[in-house]
């Protein structure tokens, strides 16, 4: 059937009910992704998305979650706009829960 991935919201073709011939099945999710997306709000996801996830992994090797304000890496954890910190998905990603405050780039595809 056709869907939009619920992530992105590109219209993707969905084969929940014949998972082996399903487009998802062409790609490796990582272990890491399969827990994390056990806690978001996702239904299904295109490939681009779960690619951009399984990439999150990576990243979180190279740019650890700060705890201290100097340890905030612009453009991966945060960027400015209009004077503000606004926090990146893979910030939100790293923190582990969702806190459903609705934020711009929320990681677990809450909405208020």
């Amino acid at each position: 059937m056709i869907e939009n991935c619920s992530r992105c919201n590109e219209t993707m073709e969905c084969k929940v009910d014949d998972i082996a011939n399903c487009a998802c099945t062409k790609i490796v999710i990582k272990d890491e992704i399969k827990e994390f997306l056990k806690k978001t709000h996702y239904k299904c996801l295109c490939n681009f998305c779960i690619e951009k996830l399984n990439y999150f992994v990576e990243l979180d090797l190279q740019y650890p979650h700060p705890t201290m304000p100097s340890e905030f890496v612009p453009h991966i954890h945060y960027y400015i706009e209009n004077g503000y910190w606004v926090f990146t998905e893979f910030f939100h990603y790293q923190k582990g829960k969702c806190c459903k405050n609705g934020c711009r780039h929320c990681a677990y595809g809450y909405k208020k």
